[in-house]
Parts: C-alpha cells; sequence; structure tokens
C-alpha cells in the first residue's frame, strides 16, 4: 500500500433500505409486486455503501492508532494499490485514498475506482467523534457514487451488548449511477455496533457488527422503496462479502411487502424472500 499515513476499520452496515409513493397497479387493478430484480439492485447498493463506509471507518481507525504498539501482525484493510494522503489542518485530519482510473480489487471482490476523502478531529480522547466523507470520481463496480455521509461514533454499552465497545450511527444521502444510466437515490440512518474484534484493532478479520435502522431508496421511475431491520444484521468481516450472514430486513413499496432473511451465519451472498406467503431463495451478488 503506498501510503503517507494509514489505518484499519470497518462497519458494515450497511443495510439496504427500500420504500414507495406512486400507487403503481397492474392491469387487472392488483398492486404490483416487489420483483426480486428490484431487490438485486438495492443489494448493490447495499454493498457499495457497506464498502464505502468499511474504507472510510479503517481510516479513521488506522489514523487513531497509528502510534500504538499492535499486539499482533497489522492486517491491512486497503489493497497495496491505493494510495494513501494524509494531511492534518486545524486540528482534523483529512485522509485522501485514491484507488486509480484503472481500480483496485477489494478483498471482497468489488472493484472501487476514484477518490475518497474522509475528514476527522484529531482528539482522539474525546468519547464522540465524526466522520465525514465524500466522493472525487469515484466508482464502486461500475456504479458512480455522489454525496456525501457522516458517521457519528461513540464508545458505550447497549442492549445489544453489555461490554463498552463502538456504536456508529450513519446518516446516508447518497446519488448512485449505474453503467446503464440509471439514477437511484439512498436516503436512511443505520445504526451499527462493532461487537467483536474491537480489541484488536490491527486484525480487522476477527470484527463483527450489529446492525439497525431504515431508510429509502428512490428508483429511476419515481418509485420508492422502504425498508426497515426488524432482526438486527450480522455482519462477520472474515466472510470478505459485503452482506449480512443473519438478520430480517422488511420492505414495503405501496401496499407491496416483502421480507428479506439473510441466513443462519454461512458466508454466502444467498437470502431467503418471502411474498404473499411465498418463500424462495435468489442469490443476491447477480
Amino acid at each position: 500500500m503506498k501510503t503517507k499515513v494509514l489505518f484499519i476499520g470497518t462497519l458494515v452496515a450497511l443495510s439496504f433500505f427500500i420504500s414507495c409513493n406512486s400507487d403503481e397497479k397492474t392491469n387487472d387493478g392488483t398492486t404490483a409486486a416487489i420483483s426480486n430484480n428490484e431487490i438485486i439492485t438495492t443489494s448493490k447498493i447495499d454493498a457499495s455503501i457497506e464498502d464505502v463506509t468499511n474504507i472510510a471507518e479503517d481510516q479513521f481507525n488506522t489514523q487513531q492508532n497509528s502510534t500504538a504498539k499492535p499486539g499482533g501482525p497489522i492486517k491491512n484493510f486497503l489493497p497495496s494499490c491505493a494510495t494513501i494522503t494524509t494531511v492534518l489542518t486545524n486540528n482534523t485530519w483529512t485522509k485522501t485514498v485514491d484507488f486509480g482510473v484503472e481500480g483496485c480489487t477489494l478483498d471482497n471482490g468489488n472493484v472501487v475506482k476514484g477518490k475518497m476523502v474522509i475528514s476527522f478531529s484529531n482528539d482522539f480522547t474525546a468519547s464522540t467523534q465524526t466522520i465525514s466523507y465524500t466522493f472525487d470520481g469515484f466508482y464502486h463496480n461500475g456504479k458512480k457514487l455522489q454525496g456525501s455521509k457522516s458517521i457519528v461514533r461513540t464508545i458505550k454499552t447497549t442492549n445489544l451488548l453489555a461490554t463498552a465497545h463502538p456504536v456508529s450511527t450513519a446518516t446516508i444521502d447518497m446519488t448512485i449511477t449505474f453503467d446503464d444510466g440509471g439514477v437511484y437515490t439512498r436516503k436512511g440512518s443505520l445504526v451499527k455496533e462493532m461487537v467483536a474484534g474491537y480489541d484488536t484493532w490491527f486484525n480487522w478479520e476477527d470484527n463483527a457488527f450489529l446492525v439497525t435502522g431504515s431508510g429509502t431508496t428512490t428508483f429511476p421511475n419515481g418509485d420508492t422503496f422502504s425498508a426497515e431491520i426488524t432482526t438486527p444484521l450480522e455482519f462477520d468481516a472474515s466472510c470478505r462479502k459485503p452482506f449480512a450472514v443473519k438478520g430480517v430486513v422488511s420492505i414495503t413499496k405501496n401496499a407491496a411487502t416483502a421480507v428479506i432473511d439473510y441466513g443462519d451465519g454461512n458466508c454466502d451472498t444467498l437470502a431467503k424472500i418471502t411474498k404473499d406467503g411465498v418463500t424462495e431463495e435468489i442469490d443476491l451478488k447477480k
């Protein structure tokens, strides 16, 4: 990795938000169902947001621990083709991560190119930190990402884990342009709790997260899908896939509903979709 100062982290989370405003009807007057293609499309957006969130948190963690003595060999989260430039100005770190015009392949197989600009305070003793990031010609698997995101990070106990641990609340307001020209918007809020791996900052592979939250995704045709995580989504960094390994999301589009069940912990890209009492398994990676 070419870098002037470096870092580590993750987040998953994210999860994928979906919702709707129009009264979409079929020719026979019934409400149009949520299609599997729509679910797969939103899952691709989820994967993009998951990766950029992890990159931002990685840069925060790396900077925070830049003077700490590791308890084992340091495992870099970013590929060696990423160039990182770090500047401290008026007590604010600004880290520019450049994946180049040809792009870099992340550990989970996703390809990114362009730049992310990440900023946060240099006061790592503060009980709460805000990590902000923007994009500069940034693409994820051919999709252009625009907009901004902020992550408010604190260390505390919660109902999900009694031991004090990192809890990140992410606010999302992004535009995603697919390679076919379709423009999607994603807005929402997620809470990601790091429930394992927070004591071993030098090894991102043992990180695990639980994510809750809700949000909306608006499609090019104006349909807006809403989604709510009804059972916390579980993410395992060692899985090396930007999808939850457990958890349930309830989604709606007009009067149509669907439930996505991410499974029982297996490291795969499969999910069970239930619509109108019928359950089928789909591959979110398609």
